[in-house]
């Protein structure tokens, strides 16, 4: 192992939020700190918000008061950047500008050992970048933390392309020894989350664009069918829209316009109206004092089915079947090719396209399509959507036998891929091809989603769990619905499937 000792020195530019809980953090396990920001007071402001916060640690009982005494004394305001000579690790979170960096990183190689390892905690400027025009830009790598540092376990350690092997691994067992998670990444747009979220967000807005269904209807089906601890929309108040719009052009920029990368329109009128979600008060939703969220739409109720006719295997639907038995519904099963029919409705797994198409090309004329949800047994809420042929009382008629095992119901309009389907779709595609771009692995990629973004599961392990074959057919749907190449599947999803290969190997959970 070849992490920091604890008699290391760890010096922290900036002390802003970022900056400041990265110090906590190397204080924390042990070794003396350095924290400078070139701002009047700026240091020790950061010192004392780190301080007032272990305070609040002891007051829960939550950190000993000699601990906190501890890692007091360790951390210490450098006055000058020339103060920070001596240290083994500096880490660098200031302003994301390039220019700027590149001038502190050249500054540093005057003052610190050639041993020193110069890590920056950029979250969209390239590593390889920062470290052009140094006299030694192998020491140089990425150490992404995410906010708040003290809380969030992820670390993407970051190679720029001359990055040495010894640095990165240093950096790698440094964060384990912190008690961090640590994920390899390449120094490509948005490194690994902040790459393969983007879809998270991209497609939710789309959907809103299309009028699929509002906000808090979207969010909820995220959540309580997806397993998702936000919604898009709410979470994107909470990033603030001025943050998510910016690292979405910026990776759509860095990706040459890549339509996978698509800014939405909707977010830069928010921005441009300066409702930036939380911290302004308003976003998608309104955050004023007597202001109320608004409720996600439920389908009225509908009758409860006389009987249930499951025809074939529902597939990861099945749980619907036990639960329709549990309820007291009389059930039979039929060979058949996975629906469920019911007095005026025919309910089948979404699968990308339209319920409309899908009777266009001949299924049955009261079809309803049902969305993906993470675990149908436990799932609160599933969205429903009706062919533009079927009557009316379809949609009724579906609500009921859903509601009737104590789901809520959402209507959605007829989108290709519904709601939570598209979007698995779209991460689980983004997430192979990052893994066919080398920018990380399949297993660092799931890990960083899960405990980056708090997905409840990795992208490319839900994938083979639903079938990496469905997806692929749900993103061919609806690239030949939209015509959009913002939909095209990755080659690394498309081996896979013809290998019968799951993206995620099995040895790597």
């Amino acid at each position: 192992m070849t992490a920091l000792s604890k008699d290391n020195i760890v010096a922290v530019i900036g002390a802003g939020a970022m900056g400041a809980g990265i110090a906590q953090v190397a204080a924390q396990a042990g070794h003396p700190v350095r924290l400078f920001d070139a701002k009047e007071g700026a240091a020790e402001r950061g010192r004392a918000g780190i301080l007032a916060g272990l305070d609040r640690l002891v007051e829960r009982g939550r950190l000993d008061a000699g601990a906190r005494e501890a890692i007091a004394g360790r951390l210490v305001v450098a006055e000058a950047l020339d103060d920070l000579q001596g240290a083994s690790l500096v880490i660098e979170a200031i302003i994301e500008n390039l220019d700027v960096k590149r001038k502190v990183f050249a500054a540093l190689e005057g003052i610190v050992g050639s041993e020193t390892i110069l890590a920056t905690n950029t979250s969209s400027l390239s590593v390889t970048a920062i470290a052009t025009g140094l006299d030694h830009p192998g020491r140089v790598a990425g150490l992404h933390f995410f906010n708040p540092a003290p809380v969030m376990k992820l670390v993407e350690i970051v190679s720029g392309l001359a990055s040495d092997r010894g640095a990165l691994d240093t950096l790698f067992d440094t964060a384990l020894a912190w008690g961090k998670a640590a994920v390899r990444t390449t120094s490509t747009p948005g490194f690994i989350v902040n790459r393969v979220a983007r879809p998270f967000y991209a497609e939710g807005l789309r959907l809103l664009e299309e009028g699929a269904a509002d906000a808090a209807t979207i969010d909820a089906i995220l959540r309580e069918a997806g397993g998702f601890r936000m919604g898009p929309f709410e979470l994107m108040d909470l990033i603030g829209h001025d943050v998510n719009y910016a690292v979405t052009r910026s990776v759509f920029d860095a990706y040459f316009g890549d339509p996978r990368f698509r800014p939405s329109l909707t977010q830069q009128e928010l921005v441009a109206a300066g409702w930036l979600g939380r911290k302004s008060g308003r976003g998608f939703y309104d955050y004023g004092t007597d202001a109320e969220k608004p409720a996600p739409a439920d389908a009225p109720p509908g009758p409860r089915p006389d009987r249930v006719v499951v025809e074939g295997d529902l597939g990861p639907a099945e749980p619907l079947a036990a639960a329709l038995q549990s309820a007291g519904i009389p059930l039979r099963r039929e060979p058949g090719e996975g629906r469920i029919r019911i007095d005026g409705a025919t309910l089948a797994p979404g699968d990308g396209r339209t319920a409309t198409s899908r009777v266009a090309e001949g299924e049955a004329v009261d079809l309803v399509l049902f969305d993906l949800a993470l675990d149908y047994a436990s799932a609160a809420r599933i969205a429903v959507a009706k062919a533009d042929q079927a009557p009316a009382g379809a949609l009724s008629a579906a609500a009921g036998l859903l509601q009737s095992i104590g789901k809520a119901v959402s209507v959605v309009d007829d989108v290709p891929g519904l709601v939570v389907l598209r979007t698995l779709a779209m991460l689980a595609n983004e997430g192979a091809e990052a893994v066919l771009q080398r920018v990380a692995s399949a297993a660092d990629i799931d890990r960083a989603m899960t405990l980056g973004v708090n997905y409840p599961r990795g992208p490319l392990a839900w994938a083979d769990a639903e079938g990496a074959a469905r997806i692929l057919r749900a993103l061919e749907a609806m690239q030949a619905a939209y015509g959009d190449d913002r939909y095209r599947a990755s080659q690394q999803l498309r081996r896979c499937v013809a290998a019968g290969r799951r993206l995620l190997p099995a040895e790597t959970g």
